[in-house]
């Protein structure tokens, strides 16, 4: 099985040592994203336009393997208030609606950036060539 690894130049890759998807096989994971662009936090106190911020910069991730939302698998959320649900679930379904994935939301008590209110990851699906 093939690895391939897509990284895209975030100080945090660097520092951290990740890449931002990874494809194993069939399969594509992205990992945690959140909303930023240039470096700079995007829809601050918005968790709605966090919520699209984020999961437009990791269906990004897909694009080096020829993917987008309908191969998503699976989405998780991270937010840091329960209040934030609705705006939360109403982005989510307007990005994936049409397909559907297996999701999870879940509160968490912070991330590094204190602005930050969501932070997303997603799995999907390759099919073979």
């Amino acid at each position: 099985m093939t690895i391939e690894r897509v990284r895209t130049g975030s100080s945090w890759e660097e520092a951290i040592g990740f890449a931002r998807a990874v494809a194993a096989g069939d399969r594509v994971l992205v990992a945690g994203t959140m909303p930023l662009v240039d470096g700079v936090l995007q829809g601050e106190g918005d968790p709605y336009e966090q919520t699209k911020t984020a999961f437009g910069n990791a269906l990004a991730a897909l694009t080096p393997f020829g993917l987008g939302a309908t191969d998503v698998l699976r989405t998780r959320m991270y937010l840091t208030h329960a209040r934030d649900v609705d705006a939360v679930g109403r982005a989510h379904h307007e990005l994936f609606g049409a397909a559907p994935p297996a999701a999870t939301l879940v509160v968490v008590s912070g991330f590094l950036d204190s602005r930050v209110l969501v932070e997303v990851e997603l799995e999907a699906f390759k099919q073979p060539s």
